[in-house]
């Protein structure tokens, strides 16, 4: 599998760690919101490490036994910790029906993942030939608290030759005593002239995406590149005539939305569903006191109707919506949740 190229933003930071490769850290820990490119960050930099003949810039070649290796995700000595409910989703020969009737998998690390890598790292000490070996871990506030002590063990005790890669959209959540273990490598923003830029060589010519994704470009085209586009699209639309639509017909919509293969494929669930009204609520307030919306530029004159500088219920119904994010990865009944959201907001609106 190859990888896209490491966007110019990110190369001063490539070029900080790759200045450091012959004493490389055993642990480093990308921190930024999501869509700022640990990830693929994270893998440019795992297959330098095990890359033979890497390149002047200090890219791997792609080349060599070891890049074929990793392309092929063969290779000995590279290994990932990621959510058991992802590694089932990157199941090629899994089908839908057959997913149902399994046990829902975790979207945890568990310990068992830590102890099956911590098994596989000390069968084979010493590495490939002698080689290096990278452990990427993403994203790793999913580690419950049984699997971070028992990673927390091997980053106080680490093998030789061993590179942790931890990518985290919140370390805050990380064990204090994890994160003191690693060396912290923050990932910027870009400017928005270079991530409009960028954006226009991926073919994204929607500039208000680049603001809905924080200012986040891998982000903003990820929503361009799939369903989510239309979904937000719709969503902003609902919103705007909240007042005007039927509450409970809109709850059964939404409902009914989440559930859809698309939906679901794209990553649209109920948390994706109260952020986006969080940030339309955002950008209401902002209306309200004048500026300018932040998130959903391209609806700004049906922000402005739908406010009429009603800023205090606005801000009020943002407070309630906060409560509902809360609980909104795990409601005792969708239905009924959504239709309170829906009567909350109508009421605010």
């Amino acid at each position: 599998m190859s990888l896209e190229a490491l966007p110019e933003w990110l190369q001063p930071v490539w070029n900080k760690i790759l200045s450091r490769r012959d004493r490389m850290p055993h642990a480093l820990l990308f921190c930024g919101a999501p869509g700022s490119g640990k990830r693929l960050f994270a893998e440019h930099l795992s297959r330098a490490l095990l890359c033979r003949a890497p390149q002047a810039n200090g890219f791997a070649c792609g080349a060599c036994a070891a890049c074929n290796w990793i392309a092929a995700s063969n290779h000995p000595d590279y290994f990932t910790l990621i959510p058991a409910a992802d590694e089932a989703s990157d199941d090629d020969g899994e089908t839908a029906d057959a997913g149902k009737k399994e046990k829902a998998k975790s979207s945890q690390i568990v310990i068992d993942q830590v102890r099956s890598l911590q098994g596989a790292l000390e069968v084979g000490a010493g590495g490939h030939d002698g080689g290096r070996r990278v452990v990427i871990v993403d994203p790793a506030e999913a580690m419950n608290h049984a699997a971070a002590n028992a990673l927390l063990k091997a980053l106080e005790e680490p093998l030789e030759s061993t590179h942790y890669l931890l990518v985290s959209h919140a370390p805050g959540r990380l064990l204090p005593t994890i994160r003191s273990r690693c060396q912290v490598i923050d990932f910027p923003r870009p400017e928005p002239e270079v991530a409009l830029a960028w954006l226009r060589r991926e073919g994204v010519r929607d500039d208000a995406l680049l603001g809905f994704a924080s200012g986040l470009p891998v982000a903003a085209r990820d929503y361009a590149q799939g369903d989510l586009q239309l979904i937000r699209r719709q969503l902003a639309k609902e919103l705007a005539a909240v007042s005007a639509t039927e509450p409970l017909k809109l709850a059964a919509d939404w409902e009914a939305r989440l559930k859809l293969k698309a939906s679901v494929e794209a990553g649209f669930t109920m948390v994706t569903l109260v952020s986006w009204i969080q940030r339309w609520l955002f950008d209401g307030v902002c209306v309200a006191n004048g500026l300018r919306p932040r998130f959903y530029q391209d609806f700004e004159a049906e922000l402005r109707q739908a406010t009429h500088n009603r800023c205090e219920a606005w801000m009020d119904c943002s407070r309630v919506v906060q409560e509902f994010r809360r609980v909104a990865q795990h409601p005792l009944n969708a239905r009924l949740f959504l239709e309170d959201l829906v009567l909350n907001l109508r009421r605010a609106m």
